[in-house]
């Protein structure tokens, strides 16, 4: 059936007992150029609907008489209605017999959709029918709109959610796929000419496309945006410029692009699909591309400038932390240093580790600003420069802990940190620790033991008084330990729980400070949602 309301071709389903009535009734919408399937009782009716679904060939509407042999036919149409893929199929009940009005509220409560009284003038009779295809066709396409609208409203909710651009691409894509029945692409192309790209996921994972594939789309979105007006550009770009496999592995299509810049004017956003997938879907889909395009690109600016801080936040620590091939000389004594910072979906954490020679020894500090933001990486360069400056005039660990404690509270009352700094005289192996809200140092003994330091304090910054320092003597084969919670911290899990399957690891570990670092790394240190600092010693 077309828009203009032409029944030509329309599938027509009579249920009917009565042959005679049966054949004149198909006979006469055959006339009318209708394929008719005549059918004489209601299990004859599911059944046959039943084989038209397998085939995918179900009627466009179901003329059913009221007085079925097997079923009234209203109970029939009750079990169409209640059936998830014939619910849609409009029912037009008809009959030669008076119904009651009570009949005929109980077919209205079925889902039927008009009533005729046979016999029935032709013009009647397929100006009902007209009707009912009809107004089915308008709920089917009012119902497939507002799917679509769920659709649009899930996918941006996904897109706004997402923690990095990989994470942002692969949700659009997916969501141009779920909207449009295509299969999508997504490109984000930052200021720096990187380009981000999410594929929808019945995009079969074989024979992706290339580098060489990437840098054209990024030299085509350049041009393309060169110029480039506010607001949402579609565009259609034909195979032989647009690389070959982004929709389908090794097949070439057409594009139809949706592409906007962010705000900022410093990225671009582009979501592709096939044209001729496109095409066929017409301008609803558009717009709802365009409407997920412009959605995409608010989504990306946050991400973008996070990109950019925490980019300034890595360099502030891998510039003011020192790298272990430029560890200071400290005599009498072997030091070993990681640092792993987090996933790039992660924010950037305050981590930080020390070694300085000292008048009385080798003071040692891990620590961690309480917070992930450039101010906690700025902070966290505070705190180093100021323990180094306050360890020239002593060194004493609980000395030192009662001066961060009051900087923090100075300069950054809105600020907590934790650290654990431990004093270490090389000849004698004499060692005083303090530790401030830090996990507790842990020695692992060439026993095959380790335990932790029984050394524990209030946080930096909380203005709570700071106790003694706890004071050991290490072995010369004995290692001391000092990580930060983010090699062992795990959403769900209790801290304790988590020091003990550290602890357990360390003490099985290969001989040597690196053996010690690496197979903790490898134990706990994959995907972690917070920086990873690490000093281990020894006398040596």
């Amino acid at each position: 059936m077309d828009v203009n309301g032409d029944l030509t071709g329309t599938t027509v389903m009579v249920v009917d007992d009565a042959e005679a009535s049966r054949y004149a009734m198909g006979t006469l919408l055959s006339r009318a150029g209708h394929r008719v399937v005549p059918v004489a009782t209601g299990q004859e009716a599911l059944a046959e609907l039943d084989d038209r679904l397998r085939k995918g060939t179900l009627p466009d509407v179901a003329l059913v008489d009221v007085g079925l042999p097997d079923m009234s036919g209203f109970e029939l149409c009750r079990l169409f209605k209640e059936r998830p893929h014939t619910a849609g199929l409009p029912v037009v009940h008809f009959s030669a017999a008076n119904v009651a009005p009570v009949d005929c509220c109980e077919g209205l409560d079925a889902g039927f959709e008009a009533y005729l009284k046979v016999p029935a003038e032709p013009l009647e009779i397929e100006a009902v029918v007209r009707a009912a295809v009809r107004n089915a066709q308008v709920r089917a396409d009012d119902r497939a709109l507002v799917r679509r609208l769920t659709l649009l409203s899930e996918t941006i909710v996904t897109i706004q959610a997402a923690r990095s651009l990989p994470e942002l691409t692969d949700a659009a894509a997916e969501g141009i796929s779920r909207v449009t029945g295509t299969p999508a692409a997504v490109f984000v192309l930052d200021q720096d000419e990187g380009l981000y790209r999410g594929l929808s996921r019945d995009r079969v994972p074989v024979a992706l496309p290339d580098e060489g594939a990437d840098r054209a789309v990024a030299a085509l979105l350049q041009r393309l945006t060169r110029g480039q007006a506010v607001g949402v550009q579609l565009t259609t770009v034909p195979s032989p410029l647009w690389p070959a496999g982004y929709f389908r592995p090794g097949v070439e299509h057409d594009a139809r692009l949706a592409i906007v810049r962010t705000q900022d004017g410093r990225a671009t956003v582009c979501l592709a699909a096939p044209a001729r997938g496109m095409r066929r879907l017409g301008p609803e889909r558009e717009s709802l591309l365009a409407q997920l395009t412009q959605a995409t690109a608010f989504a990306a600016e946050p991400l973008l400038m996070y990109q950019v801080e925490r980019h300034v936040a890595l360099t502030l620590q891998h510039s003011f932390l020192p790298q272990p091939h430029r560890l200071p000389e400290l005599p009498g004594m072997d030091v070993v240093v990681r640092y792993v910072p987090a996933s790039p979906e992660t924010e950037i954490g305050g981590d930080f580790y020390a070694a300085l020679r000292t008048d009385e020894g080798v003071l040692t500090a891990v620590g961690d600003v309480v917070g992930h933001s450039l101010d906690a990486a700025t902070v966290m360069v505070e705190l180093r420069h100021a323990l180094r400056a306050y360890a020239v005039e002593d060194s004493d660990p609980a000395v030192l802990a009662e001066r961060l404690d009051r900087l923090l509270q100075r300069y950054h009352p809105d600020l907590t940190a934790t650290v654990c700094l431990a004093l270490i005289d090389p000849g004698t192996g004499r060692t005083r620790i303090a530790n401030a809200g830090h996990i507790p140092p842990l020695i692992v003994r060439d026993t095959g033991s380790a335990d932790y330091v029984k050394a524990a304090g209030p946080l930096l910054g909380v203005g709570l008084p700071h106790p003694p320092t706890t004071e050991l003597f290490l072995e010369p084969t004995d290692r001391l330990l000092m990580v930060t919670d983010g090699l062992i911290e795990t959403r769900g899990t209790d801290l304790s729980a988590s020091m003990e399957h550290l602890r357990a690891a360390a003490a099985g570990s290969l001989p040597g400070l690196d053996a010690l670092c690496d197979t903790l790394l490898a134990s706990f240190g994959h995907d972690r949602e917070d920086d990873i600092a690490m000093l281990a010693l020894r006398l040596g």
